[in-house]
């Protein structure tokens, strides 16, 4: 069995799978799935709030032929059961909703993701192939720096249980990554100059709550210059970092990791923020819910908010307010001149 489960490292094979999907798919689909998502807002009653089909159910089943590995000359057609995709599934969709909603996003997000990837995502999200879409991120892009969910060899099965930012937000190669210089004031320091990349914007919440807004002050935080104790075995001198700066430039989105903020600390959320000399509007977010251990999300197209929750039977409704006995786990915002 673990022969035929080494198959998912053949790349070809799964662009060959797309390639016939959307030859099968051309003829049926009619409109986009943000189409028709942006269509049922606008013809919303207020009796019936949710979206008329499933979008991104939890888990899935991926049928995928052994092909050149397979002992037998007969074709072997073997299923890859997913458990556990939420914490890709919220990130997906939103994905999904900035690229199609923002015209000059999908060219700049193809520089880090790569342009075939990113118009197979466009694609498979569009007809609705959404077991192929999570197939097509673990293979393509979490695969790049390893699985860091388990992968049972003998049931043929991937668990993505875990933590989101682990399975998406730092498979975004380098588009959120951000470098800070620092240089120790003591020469004879054994480390005097250090460079500190990290591939995620992890903001803390502050000690006081500040005057003002919390959220713009911890992104302040984490970007601006310092100056703290040398951290260096025997060193007394004092560290000065430089301004944290983007490695590639202002992303076209932002994904904040709000996992260590309790709600508490949170009297509102900014719907716009002020970084790296831009404008960036709040677009989306993911939330957890501690007790089912589930990630859900909450997006806005045409300036309604709708709730994703790939668990529930209608997963996707349009909100009269914000989900309840949820934490917020991740916010999303996109550079606002390009809106």
């Amino acid at each position: 069995m673990e022969s035929k489960f080494c198959i998912l490292t053949d790349a070809e094979d799964l662009r060959t799978l797309i390639s016939s999907t959307e030859d099968n798919l051309q003829i049926e689909r009619t409109r986009t799935l943000f189409e028709e998502i942006r269509a049922s807002i606008n013809n919303n009653e207020e009796e019936d709030r949710s979206f008329w089909r499933p979008v991104l159910p939890w888990g899935g089943v991926y049928t995928i032929r052994a092909g050149r590995r397979a002992i037998s000359c007969t074709p072997l057609y073997v299923k890859i059961s997913l458990k556990n995709t939420c914490t890709i599934d919220g990130f997906l969709m939103i994905l999904y909703i900035i690229l199609r909603d923002n015209h000059s996003f999908p060219r700049e997000v193809g520089i880090f993701l790569g342009r075939q990837f990113v118009e197979h995502f466009l694609y498979l999200m569009d007809s609705y192939d959404y077991t192929t879409v999570k197939m097509l991120w673990i293979w393509d892009r979490m695969s790049k720096r390893q699985y860091r969910s388990v992968i049972h060899h003998a049931a043929l099965e991937i668990d993505l249980f875990g933590n989101e930012h682990e399975n998406f937000t730092k498979n975004l190669e380098t588009m959120l990554s951000t470098m800070q210089e620092s240089l120790c004031t003591n020469w004879s320091c054994p480390a005097r100059f250090q460079e500190f990349l990290q591939r995620t914007i992890n903001i803390n919440p502050p000690h006081e709550l500040p005057h003002r807004d919390p959220i713009q002050s911890a992104v302040e935080e984490f970007f601006c210059p310092k100056i703290i104790l040398c951290k260096e075995l025997g060193c007394n001198g004092l560290r000065e970092f430089s301004q944290r700066v983007f490695c590639h430039g202002p992303p076209p989105f932002v994904i904040l990791n709000m996992q260590l903020w309790k709600s508490e600390e949170l009297s509102y959320v900014p719907y716009h923020l002020a970084l790296s000399q831009h404008r960036y509007s709040l677009e989306g977010a993911t939330l957890f819910n501690k007790e089912e251990h589930h990630y859900s999300a909450a997006f806005q197209i045409d300036g309604y908010w709708m709730h994703y929750d790939g668990l529930r039977s209608d997963n996707l409704i349009l909100l009269n307010k914000p989900p309840e006995l949820l934490l917020l786990s991740s916010l999303v915002y996109i550079r606002a001149s390009d809106k």
